[in-house]
């Protein structure tokens, strides 16, 4: 059993391999290991299942995945300096952690690894929501996803109709999950702190989707409907058959986007 408690401290390993966050790459190193195990604890049972961790840093919540009964943990990082800061943690882990060193955005996880999966990650800011959509596409491929965001973003995942939060991402990411806010993280507990809060979201994969919905065409409905959030349907609709789609549909074309529930969008998906 690989002693994890031997590691040095977090803070160590920032200063010796001069860990300056950069902005470019939206880092914010998370510290405090009561709380990264808190967020490992929160992703449920991790037995034989090869968790994907997207931007490391310095290695606190990786520390905590691998403490878990995870399989594997498969970090992402693009920064080399956090690469190497992560040796350590390789030398220790007894080949349950393997880093690759490259972009997120252009890595398929599912080719990494077989099934069951799951990811856990401190997302970069910067590129969090972009990431997510990805993996939504793909969402079938894993046991769950457990991401941490500005806790703006984790309101609009897990936002009800009629509410200022509720738009395009919430109807995507619904559609494809069942979306749970898990943990509220302030500032403070970042280092540096990031001018924000923060929050966890816990993501299942939806048991009973529809199958005749394709994710492709609810984004290109949805990036219309609320592209021209404050005009009414029948405008902002115009463009994929306005009223007369909206009466196929049932849904009344002077209502706005925020107005519609899940149902209604997928009910406009299958009319067009």
């Amino acid at each position: 059993m690989a002693d994890y408690a031997s590691l040095p401290p977090l803070r160590d390993v920032i200063t010796r391999h001069e860990l300056s966050t950069r902005k470019s790459l939206g880092q914010h190193f998370l510290c405090d290991l009561t709380l990264t195990r808190r967020i490992a604890g929160l992703a449920g049972d991790l037995t034989g299942v090869t968790v994907f961790e997207i931007g490391p840093g310095p290695g606190g919540l990786t520390r905590a995945l691998l403490e878990s009964n995870a399989d594997k943990v498969i970090a992402v990082e693009k920064d080399t300096r956090c690469v190497a800061a992560l040796q350590d943690l390789v030398d220790i882990a007894q080949g349950r952690l393997q880093i690759i060193c490259g972009d997120a955005l252009k890595t398929t996880l599912p080719d990494l690894s077989d099934a069951p999966r799951a990811i856990v990650a401190n997302s970069p800011y910067n590129i969090g929501t972009e990431l997510l959509l990805c993996w939504l596409h793909e969402i079938n491929q894993y046991q769950s996803l457990t991401l941490m965001f500005q806790s703006e973003v984790v309101d609009r995942l897990v936002a009800s109709p009629h509410s200022k939060s509720y738009g395009r991402l919430s109807v995507i990411t619904q559609f494809c999950c069942d979306a749970r806010r898990v943990l509220d993280v302030p500032a403070a507990a970042f280092s540096p702190p990031p001018k924000v809060d923060s929050a966890v979201v816990h993501l299942m994969p939806r048991r009973h989707r529809p199958a005749d919905i394709d994710v492709a065409a609810l984004e290109k409905v949805t990036a219309a409907a609320f592209g021209q959030r404050r005009k009414m349907l029948r405008s902002s609709l115009k463009a994929l058959g306005g009223a007369d789609l909206l009466a196929r549909a049932g849904i009344d074309p002077e209502l706005r986007a925020e107005n519609l529930s899940l149902t209604d969008f997928e009910n406009l998906v299958r009319r067009i």
